[in-house]
C-alpha cells in the first residue's frame, strides 16, 4: 500500500496523463479484444466446443453490449481525467474521489464498461470460449478491484470512501432515480 500511497502524492499534468493512457488504451481496447476475436473461435474448434450463433438477434445484442460497455469504460476515463485529475491506472490515481456520474450509479463503471464490451465480442463472433474467457479476464479485474484498490481508496480517502462504499453498488448499477 505504500507504493500506492506514493503514487496518489503526486498530481501529473493533462499530458502526462494522456500519454500514460495510450500503451493502457492500446492493451485494452485492441490486444484484448484482438486476442477475444482471433483465440475465442479457434479455441472452440480445438476444444470442440459449440459455438452459439444467435444470427441477427447475437449481432444486435453484442453491438448493445458493446455499445454500453464503450460509454460507461470512456466515460468513467474521462471523468477521472477532468474531475478528479488523475487516470485509472495505479501510478497516476485521481486527486478526489469521484462519486458524480457514472460513479454514482456503480463504483467500478470504467470494469463494468469493460467486462460488458468483452461479452458483446463474444456474443456477435458466438464462441463460448470467448465467453470464458471474458469471464476470467473480469473475475481478474474484479479481484484487483476487491482486493487491492478497495484497501487503497479506503487508506487514501478515509470515511469518505468507506460512506460511498455503503451506499454506492460495487459493479452492477443503480440508475438515477427520476
Amino acid at each position: 500500500m505504500d507504493r500506492y500511497k506514493k503514487w496518489a502524492e503526486r498530481e501529473y499534468p493533462v499530458t502526462s496523463r494522456i500519454l500514460a493512457l495510450i500503451p493502457a488504451g492500446l492493451l485494452i481496447v485492441v490486444l484484448i479484444p484482438y486476442f477475444l476475436i482471433r483465440s475465442g473461435p479457434a479455441i472452440d474448434r480445438a476444444l470442440g466446443l459449440p459455438s452459439f450463433q444467435l444470427g441477427l438477434a447475437g449481432l444486435i445484442a453484442g453491438v448493445i453490449l458493446i455499445v454500453v460497455g464503450m460509454v460507461y469504460a470512456l466515460w468513467s476515463i474521462v471523468s477521472q481525467m477532468t474531475r478528479a485529475s488523475g487516470t485509472p491506472l495505479p501510478v497516476m490515481p485521481t486527486q478526489k474521489l469521484l462519486i458524480s456520474p457514472p460513479f454514482d450509479q456503480c463504483r467500478n463503471p470504467m470494469t463494468l464498461g469493460t467486462i460488458l464490451a468483452y461479452l458483446g465480442i463474444s456474443v456477435i463472433l458466438g464462441s463460448t470460449s470467448g465467453v470464458i474467457l471474458a469471464v476470467l479476464i473480469s473475475t481478474l479485474l474484479i479481484c484487483y478491484l476487491k482486493f487491492i484498490e478497495e484497501k487503497e481508496l479506503e487508506a487514501r480517502f478515509g470515511e469518505e470512501y468507506l460512506a460511498y462504499k455503503s451506499r454506492t453498488p460495487f459493479i452492477i448499477p443503480r440508475l438515477p432515480k427520476k
